[in-house]
């Protein structure tokens, strides 16, 4: 059977960039404080459904991925 997709080292390193930069964002927000206006939407809104959706996505690919 042919497998398509990232293989498991891949998702986990996805996994753990992902956390890391929803890491970097939240560290970012506590010492700095919440940004006003727009700027809350671009750094926070997309910053954490970016690194967010990507860390969701890889947990659950790996979750469904056989054990080799």
């Amino acid at each position: 059977m042919t497998k398509f997709g990232p293989s498991r080292g891949e998702l986990r390193f996805r996994l753990g960039v992902s956390l890391l930069g929803l890491g970097v964002l939240i560290y970012i927000i506590l010492a700095r404080g919440l940004p006003s206006g727009p700027a809350f939407f671009e750094v926070v809104g997309i910053g954490a459904a970016f690194f967010g959706g990507s860390a969701i996505w890889a947990a659950r690919a790996l979750w469904k991925l056989p054990k080799e």
